[in-house]
């Protein structure tokens, strides 16, 4: 089942909204009031994550928390060079291969300039240094800089400084159809927090059956070192940690770009709970989903996290399928249904099998 054409909007608003690691306000403020009108109770704690809770009319069972992420990948200024460009690294994820040479938006002390990401002219033989440094070893941090049409002294009045961010400029975020799928940057995580908000209201409709307090966190910086979510799981109450991510769709892990969630047994920072995996899997049964089961090697999640740094003791991840994960994301049209009622389902019935 699409999503409705409530969701489809606010998805484009989320893909819209620019959450740098360790600035996330503007996706707070977009989120919350969502979340006030589904969840009993919503807050922002001291690490920036946004924290809401359903309450079970009569708790017999500890929390489950289930968390999605607000930050996606940008950059961050290095240095401000003689001639007004700015050098700049990666804020998570991995290569400029992710963004492409495209415009951006400088997110200044008082205001947001315009940039453009560059590479310089690719009509250039090996004489120019970086140009054979391109060729021979592909695309780095190092090659890049942003264009701003300024000074270095109108930068510094303007308020761009060393760690000032740097994110997609809001003229590249749309959200476009192909075919079955939707596709647009930073489905990482953004449609995995507008699923976890459709879970929540299955579960707020069945409240009658819930045993236990659920949790819906919407942690901050988990592009760089997952502080949010580790600071979530520390604080809140309960042993189980539901991380909502998009998932690798490649022919290595056996995953495919469909509606079925991606369940994964582990990556790079921990192996998942076996317990809370099955009741994942029986939730799944129940509502006659199946999941693509994956070992994602070059991976890591929240629950990950907070697993390998002894927080919370039982942790799993539930995926949608994403093409072009950490680029020009695809997701299938009807993996929000699915992958929310299976969530849903875990929180509501789950806890049998830890």
């Amino acid at each position: 089942m699409d999503i409705s054409k409530e969701d489809r909007g606010l998805l484009l608003d989320l893909l819209r909204t620019r959450g740098p690691s360790g600035d996330e306000r503007d996706v707070t403020a977009r989120f919350k009031p969502e979340l006030e009108a589904v969840m009993d109770e919503v807050r922002v704690d001291p690490a920036g994550n946004l924290v809401s809770v359903l309450r079970a009319p009569e708790p017999s069972a500890e929390p489950v928390m289930a968390v999605a992420h607000m930050d996606e990948i940008a950059m961050i200024v290095k240095r401000i060079n003689p001639d007004g460009t700015l050098r700049i690294t990666n804020l998570g994820g991995d290569r400029p291969i992710s963004f492409g040479q495209c415009a951006v938006d400088i997110l200044a002390d008082g205001e947001c300039l315009v940039g453009v990401l560059s590479l310089g002219s690719l009509h250039r033989t090996d004489h120019s240094k970086d140009m054979a440094d391109i060729r021979r070893d592909g695309t780095q941090w190092d090659n890049c800089f942003v264009v701003t049409g300024m000074s270095p002294e109108e930068l510094a009045a303007a308020g761009v400084h060393p760690g000032t961010r740097v994110v997609l400029s809001v003229v590249e975020r749309e959200l476009i159809e192909v075919g079955e799928l939707f596709g647009g940057h930073f489905m990482d995580d953004r449609a995995p927090m507008l699923a976890g908000l459709m879970a929540m209201r299955r579960v707020k409709e069945r409240r009658a059956d819930m045993t236990r307090d659920v949790y819906y966190v919407c942690s901050t910086k988990e592009e760089v070192t997952n502080a949010g979510a580790k600071y979530a799981a520390r604080t809140l109450p309960g042993d189980q940690m539901i991380a909502l991510e998009v998932g690798p769709v490649a022919a290595e892990y056996d995953t495919v770009l469909d509606e079925r969630p991606i369940l994964s047994f582990g990556d790079q920072k921990g192996l998942y709970s076996p317990g809370l995996i099955d009741d994942i899997r029986d939730a799944a049964r129940l509502e006659d989903v199946g999941l693509q089961l994956a070992l994602l090697k070059y991976f890591a999640s929240d629950a990950s996290a907070a697993v390998s740094d002894g927080l919370k003791p039982q942790t799993a991840v539930m995926c949608i399928p994403t093409q072009n994960t950490h680029g020009f994301e695809l997701v299938h049209k009807d993996g929000f249904d699915t992958f929310a009622r299976v969530l849903a389902r875990t929180l509501v019935e789950g806890h049998r099998n830890a």
